[in-house]
């Protein structure tokens, strides 16, 4: 998959290409719809596919310091991207210039211009340019190129979104953030140097630099994730290994700036600089101050029982499931 950033003419110079237009935050079950779709029609027309989208969101750049929580940072929606045979990716910087653009000039000089587009796959509701004035009838009355307008993907009787995801991650129900991104919820990060104060207390932890908004988001109502979790880590040579997650700002010890541990079980080894992607499982519990470090030291211990109770329950019941017992 390859990343562009901003347009220009031409980017294919041969045929164009198949695209579509989102934030895709999530890139949830109502994404991949669209994403399939997109695909299905490059591969009939022997097409690159492009996915065109936003950096900053556009409600950061109207909302900065109200917008919505970011499900995902940029890096983990290009690797997730690439699961679904996206051949390029458009990223166009969310300025005021882009703001300000007329939707038909959008179409003229991003769509036509720049790359061509043969076909494009929109949800039904999607509008765009200066003040919203775009959307699909005008593309459909005006594009020189087939314009697909995809019907919302429901479940449970509900149209399927990144606000509905975010409800259910701030209630601590990953298993209906689950259902609704088909898959786990994840975040990822490079190890870091902390301050070792998890080795002190008898359990070492890796400390994960989450993107900026991420970042700036813990602590409040509207952080993706907060509390104590069951996870299990990707990134290492033997993946994926079981842990304890803290997503927070560590109250017991004053803690200012929202950090993801990570304590892997039984595990030694040296992690500085590894890039990892932790899938949360269950919460186990809120993040809470605790009295003493050592008050401390005993909760971590009964959040490792209980996440091992957890490993254990799981892996029988996907033995089960396999019929091994």
């Amino acid at each position: 998959m390859r990343l562009i950033r901003g347009f220009r003419q031409r980017h294919f110079h041969r045929g164009g290409c198949v695209a579509t237009i989102g934030n895709f935050d999530g890139i949830h079950l109502g994404h991949q719809a669209v994403l399939g779709q997109v695909a299905e029609k490059a591969s009939e027309l022997g097409l690159p596919s492009v996915v065109i989208t936003f950096e900053p969101h556009p409600q950061e750049f109207f909302r900065p310091d109200d917008a919505p929580m970011r499900l995902t940072g940029f890096r983990e929606k290009m690797q997730t991207l690439r699961r679904y045979a996206v051949d390029h990716v458009l990223c166009l910087r969310f300025d005021r210039a882009l703001a300000n653009m007329a939707a038909q000039d959008f179409i003229r000089k991003v769509l036509v211009e720049s790359l061509g587009v043969r076909c494009l796959v929109i949800g039904g509701d999607f509008r765009f340019g200066r003040e919203r004035q775009g959307d699909v009838a005008m593309l459909q009355q005006q594009a020189d190129f087939q314009v697909l307008a995809m019907r919302a993907f429901e479940i449970g009787g509900e149209r399927v979104s990144s606000t509905r995801i975010r409800a259910a991650l701030q209630q601590g129900d990953l298993a209906a953030a689950e259902k609704l991104l088909g898959r786990n919820y994840r975040l990822s990060g490079r190890v870091v140097a902390g301050d070792r104060r998890g080795r002190q207390l008898g359990f070492p932890t890796a400390n994960l630099h989450l993107s900026r908004r991420i970042r700036a988001q813990c602590g409040s109502r509207r952080a993706p994730v907060s509390g104590v979790f069951a996870v299990q880590v990707f990134g290492l040579e033997r993946e994926p290994l079981p842990g304890i997650a803290n997503v927070g700002t560590r109250p017991t010890v004053d803690g200012s700036q929202c950090r993801l541990e990570v304590h892997l079980l039984d595990f030694a080894g040296d992690l500085y600089g590894r890039h990892l992607q932790v899938e949360f499982l269950t919460r186990l519990r809120d993040e809470a101050r605790f009295e003493s470090l050592e008050a401390l030291k005993q909760q971590i211990r009964r959040d490792e029982l209980r996440a091992r109770e957890f490993f254990e329950h799981r892996l029988n019941e996907q033995r089960r499931l396999a019929g091994i017992i």
